[in-house]
This record gives structure tokens, sequence and C-alpha cells, in this order.
């Protein structure tokens, strides 16, 4: 099955994609789309789902996954995180997918087994579990691949023959 992971901000959205029968995950794609904090928000809502519709056209996953928005440093933050959140959502709508929804607690649980993992340690699993040498430039891009991983082991996956 292949699976989209996506960690939602303003400024930097992460995007992951990943193969999985369950078990094991191989990577496929991941990135961040930047936006920049001078711009309006609607324009970088707008490029937010230009980007994430472009991806999930090139790379066709079949399932969708996104962090559950679990604080805010205010109600400002909290806000615009919700509008980013709800085209990240609008998009998966348009592609016919399902949203599943996690926890912070529950990614890390999934991808380093310690809900109060850091993100340093949730990058050198989510490079481990994925074989993947090249660094990232943020944490963004490997937290969306730890959504896609953690949605990859609690859901039920098709066999391995049916895995992509």
């Amino acid at each position: 099955m292949r699976i989209a992971g996506i960690d939602c901000g303003t400024e930097r959205t992460g995007f992951g994609v990943i193969d999985t029968d369950g078990r094991s995950h191989r990577f496929v794609t991941a990135g961040v789309i930047r936006t920049k904090p001078t711009e309006a928000l609607e324009r970088r809502l707008h490029i937010i789902a230009t980007e994430l519709r472009d991806m999930l056209e090139r790379f066709t996953p079949e399932a969708f996954a996104v962090e559950e928005v679990f604080h805010a440093v205010n109600a400002r933050s909290a806000l615009r995180l919700a509008h980013v959140r709800g085209v990240a959502l609008l998009m998966a709508a348009e592609a016919g997918l399902a949203v599943s929804e996690y926890s912070p607690l529950e990614v890390k649980v999934s991808v380093v087994g310690y809900g109060r993992a850091e993100k340093r340690q949730v990058q050198m699993m989510v490079h481990s579990l994925l074989a993947i040498e090249e660094q990232f430039d943020s944490y963004d891009a490997t937290d969306a691949l730890a959504v896609a991983i953690c949605h990859g082991t609690r859901s039920k996956v098709p066999s391995a023959a049916g895995a992509r």
C-alpha cells in the first residue's frame, strides 16, 4: 500500500510517501512545501494546495495520514495551522482518499517506541526504518514520513503480494 503522510505548517508543510506491507516500509519521496511569512495567508494556502495536489497526482497514494493538532503557541497560530490542515484534508478529498489522523504520541510510539521522543530521535528512526541516507534540511519531511509509517503499522494493510 502506498501512504502519504503530511506534517502541516504555515511556513513549512512536510510530506512523505512510503510503500508498505504493514511490517516493512520503503521510502518513495519526501519534501517540504515552503511559504514566506510575508505573503498573505490565502496565497500561502494556495501554494500549499497546489504542491499537495501535484504530489498526490504524481505519486498516487492509496491512503492519506495527517498528524492531529495538539497545541499551538497561541490562538492565532492554532487558527493558521487549522487552515493548513483544512487545505490538506481538501486535497485528500479531491484525490478520493480517506484521511486517518494520529496524535503526536501515537506517531512517536509507532516509530520510536517512546511517546516523549525528541524530533532528532524520530528523524533517526525514520532514516533507519526506511534506509534513507540523505539528510533533509528540516524535520518537517521526516515528521511527515513518521506519520505515514504510523499509519502503515496501525492500519489494516493488504498483504505483501498486494503492495506496490
